[in-house]
C-alpha cells in the first residue's frame, strides 16, 4: 500500500469526525474548538481518539502548568478521594488549615478566601474591595468605584463582562453593574486621573493573557504600587493566568518586585485536576468579610485543598519557575528568528508568548489548524494572534519541535 493510500485509509476510518460531531450536537456553542477529541494525556502530550499524539502548547490556559497527570498531584487527589471530598464550609475539614496557611505564606499575606473558578475569585475580590471601601476607607454606601483596564479579561460573569471592551464577551448580556471605570492598560497617568475619593481598588492583570500576552514595563507595576499606597486604594492583581510559575517567577508581579494588596489566583492552583481559586490578602483587607457575607458550597473543599497543597509543594522547590525562565529564553530566541518570516512580532515572558501572525500567511485560527495537522495544539485570539503556553514540564527538544512546526505552518 502506498503512503497516499495509507493516509486515505486513516481518514476513512477516523473516529474524530463522529466524536467531534457528537460533542457539538447537544452542547451550547460557547466555544469554537479545533477538531480534535482528546482521550488521554500525560505530561505535555495528549492522545486523541484515533491514537494520534499532539503536543499541548496551551496547557489549559495555564491551568496545566505542571502538565497532564503530574504524579504528585494525582497521588494527592487519589489519597484524598478515599477519605472525604466535600463537607461544605458549614464544617471544618482536616485539609483546610494547611492549604490556607501554606498559600498565605507563599503570597506573603495573612488570609485566604478559597473559591473554585477564576471568575469566582475575581467576583470575590470585587466584593471584598467594595466592603473594604465602605468599612475601612469610609466610602459612602453604594458609591464604590473600581478602576479596570482596557483589553482586560477577568472572566465571563455578567458583572465582569460589563467592564470588558471585548464585543464578543460583552454584547447582548446587559444591563451591567455600575461602579467600574475603564482606563487604557498600563497608563499610570490615566489611572491617577481616574482616582476619586470613591475609588476602592485598581483591578489589573500584570500581564494580559487573553489580549495576546500584553506585557507592561516593570515601571508600570512599581508606579501602580506607589500610587495605590499614596491614594489609599487597593491594588488587586489578577494572576490567574500569569501566576504560579508561568513567567519564570511564582507571580508575574515578582518581576517588578512589587506585592499587590490582593492576589487573585486560579487555574494552576488546581493542578489541572480540580477547579481551585482564591483571593489572598492581609487581615486588614480580607478581615472585612464576616459570616454570611460570602460563600461557596465547594470553595475550599477537601479535595481542592489536598491538590492545592500539593501544587504549593511543587512551587516551593523553585524547579518550575526555573524551567519557565530557561525554556522561555529558548522560546524567545526561536520566535525572534521567525520575525519577518510569517510572524510580524511577538511578546513573551517566561514560557508564555503571544505571536502575531502575518495576515498574508493566514489568520490565527488558520495557523492553529495547520499546527493541529502537524501535531501541535495552540489557540488563537483576536484574529491574528496565537498564544503559546506549554506545560512547564515540556522537554526542550519537544519545545524546539513545536516551534519547528510553527515555522513550517507560517511558511505554507
Amino acid at each position: 500500500m502506498t503512503l497516499l493510500n495509507e493516509a486515505q485509509d486513516t481518514v476513512a476510518t477516523s473516529l474524530t469526525p463522529a466524536a467531534f460531531a457528537a460533542a457539538e450536537a447537544h452542547s451550547a456553542h460557547n466555544y469554537h474548538p479545533l477538531e480534535v477529541v482528546i482521550s488521554h494525556a500525560e505530561g505535555a502530550w495528549v492522545t486523541d481518539v484515533d491514537g494520534r499524539r499532539c503536543l499541548d502548547m496551551l496547557a489549559g490556559y495555564s491551568a496545566l502548568n505542571f502538565g497532564h497527570g503530574h504524579p504528585a498531584l494525582l497521588s494527592a487527589a487519589r489519597e484524598q478521594l478515599d477519605k472525604v471530598t466535600l463537607t461544605s464550609r458549614a464544617f471544618v475539614h482536616d485539609q483546610f488549615a494547611e492549604f490556607t496557611a501554606r498559600l498565605a505564606a507563599m503570597c506573603g499575606k495573612d488570609m485566604v478566601l478559597p473559591m473554585n473558578t477564576g471568575a469566582e475569585a475575581v467576583e470575590t475580590a470585587i466584593k471584598v474591595a467594595r466592603k473594604w471601601g465602605y468599612d475601612v476607607k469610609g466610602v459612602p454606601a453604594d458609591r464604590a468605584e473600581i478602576i479596570v483596564m482596557g483589553g482586560n479579561f477577568h472572566g465571563r460573569t455578567t458583572t465582569i463582562v460589563g467592564f470588558s471592551d471585548d464585543a464578543d464577551a460583552r454584547d447582548g448580556f446587559g444591563p451591567f453593574a455600575p461602579g467600574f471605570v475603564m482606563v487604557p492598560y498600563a497608563d499610570l497617568a490615566a489611572i491617577e486621573a481616574a482616582i476619586t475619593p470613591h475609588t476602592v481598588a485598581v483591578l489589573v492583570e500584570p500581564i494580559q493573557g487573553e489580549s495576546g500576552v500584553v506585557i507592561p514595563g516593570d515601571d508600570f507595576l512599581i508606579g501602580l504600587r506607589d500610587l495605590c499606597t499614596r491614594e489609599n486604594v487597593l491594588f488587586a492583581a489578577d494572576e490567574i493566568q500569569a501566576g504560579l510559575g508561568r513567567t519564570g517567577y511564582t507571580f508575574a508581579c515578582d518581576h517588578a518586585g512589587v506585592k499587590p494588596d490582593m492576589y487573585i489566583l486560579g487555574k494552576a492552583l488546581g493542578g489541572g485536576i480540580v477547579p481551585v481559586s482564591a483571593v489572598v490578602a492581609d487581615r486588614n483587607v480580607l478581615g472585612v468579610i464576616g459570616p454570611g457575607q460570602h460563600g461557596s458550597t465547594f470553595g475550599g473543599n477537601p479535595l481542592a485543598c489536598a491538590v492545592g497543597t500539593a501544587v504549593i509543594d511543587l512551587l516551593e522547590t523553585g524547579e518550575f519557575q526555573a524551567r519557565a525562565e530557561a525554556l522561555g529564553q529558548v522560546l524567545r530566541d526561536r520566535l525572534m528568528a521567525m520575525v519577518g518570516k510569517g510572524i510580524v512580532g511577538f511578546r513573551s515572558r517566561g514560557l508564555w508568548a503571544g505571536v502575531d501572525i502575518d495576515p498574508a500567511v493566514g489568520t490565527g485560527r488558520e495557523i492553529c489548524e495547520r499546527l493541529l495537522a502537524r501535531g501541535v495544539l495552540a489557540k488563537d485570539t483576536h484574529g491574528s494572534t496565537i498564544r503559546l503556553a506549554p506545560p512547564l514540564v515540556i522537554a526542550e527538544d519537544d519545545l524546539h519541535w513545536a516551534l519547528d512546526q510553527l515555522e513550517a505552518a507560517v511558511s505554507e
